[in-house]
Order: structure tokens, then C-alpha cells, then sequence
């Protein structure tokens, strides 16, 4: 965690630095993504009409999730008050906004009849898991692992947010 201290330097102390706010968002955006698809799917969402409106429904809640979670973060964080504190800490969320974007686009392109919209969910879920291999790796790599090393990382942490992904699912 990056954080300075705002007795030493008269900054404001941040809760995450510029990575781990770029992970902790791609990890949640995929995840969310990826259980939004698969609750949508369960209540029966196949149609061309409804996977636009899925489409749209994945990006305001993914905007929602990240007001919360950069309001949540500032009262947490709440020193002496500057001015822009609650913008900044909104803007720190747009990692998980971006996450869910290839799921979007999905949903969307099944919408507009780029593909059949009753088989759109199965392809969100590679796209998020693949999405949560990469960070995994990346993540590894950046920690100075060997690749053998790395690569076994994000294949634990594919899985482990696949897990997390049917769990969701599966209590919906």
C-alpha cells in the first residue's frame, strides 16, 4: 500500500497506489462482469433486445460499483478537506469501469447481431478470465517471479475468480 503520511509531507495519505488500484479494479470489474452475465443468463436473458439492455445494465452498474467504492474510500480516507477529494477518489475507480468493457462490448455486439445473443455468456467468461490470468501475471512478473512461476500465478488466480464467479452465480 502506498500511502504518505500527511504529518510529514501535507499531502493527503492514499489509501492505494496507482497499481494496486489499477489490479484491485481489473480483478472486481471482471469478476462483476463475469457474474452479471451469468445472473442475467440464469433469469433468462437470450434475446437480441434484452443483451443490449444487458449491456447497458453491466456499464451503469459497473459506474455505480466504482461511485461506491470511491465514495467508500474517502470517507475512509477523511482528513482535513480539500477541494476535488471526492472527484479524485471517483476517478481512482475507472480501472473497474475499464474491466468490464470487453463484456459490454459482448453483450452489445449480441445486441446489434454480431452474434447469436443466446451464446454470448460462455465468451464474457473467457474474455473475464483471461482478463484475471493476465493481471495475475502481470502481477507476478512485476513481483520479479520467473515466468514458470508467474504463469502458474494467474493460472491460480483465473481460477480462483472463476470460482468466485460460479459461487455468485450459483446464490443468485
Amino acid at each position: 500500500m502506498a500511502a504518505d503520511s500527511t504529518a510529514e509531507t501535507g499531502a493527503p495519505r492514499r489509501w492505494r497506489g496507482t497499481r494496486e488500484s489499477v489490479l484491485f479494479g481489473g480483478v472486481y470489474g471482471a469478476v462483476l462482469a463475469s457474474s452479471l452475465v451469468a445472473a442475467l443468463t440464469q433469469h433468462g436473458h437470450g434475446s437480441a433486445a434484452s443483451r443490449r439492455y444487458d449491456a447497458l445494465w453491466v456499464l451503469v452498474t459497473a459506474f455505480a460499483s466504482a461511485l461506491a467504492h470511491g465514495y467508500a474510500h474517502h470517507i475512509a480516507e477523511r482528513g482535513p478537506r480539500r477541494r476535488g477529494e471526492v472527484l479524485r477518489a471517483l476517478r481512482d475507480e475507472w480501472p473497474l469501469v475499464v474491466a468490464v468493457l470487453p463484456t459490454v462490448l459482448l453483450l452489445a455486439g449480441a445486441g446489434w447481431g454480431w452474434w447469436p445473443p443466446g451464446e454470448v455468456e460462455y465468451p464474457a467468461l473467457y474474455v473475464n478470465i483471461a482478463i484475471l490470468f493476465a493481471l495475475g501475471l502481470i502481477t507476478a512478473r512485476g513481483a520479479s517471479r520467473r515466468w514458470p512461476a508467474a504463469i502458474l500465478t494467474g493460472v491460480a488466480d483465473a481460477l480462483l475468480g472463476f470460482a468466485v464467479v460460479i459461487a455468485n452465480a450459483l446464490i443468485k
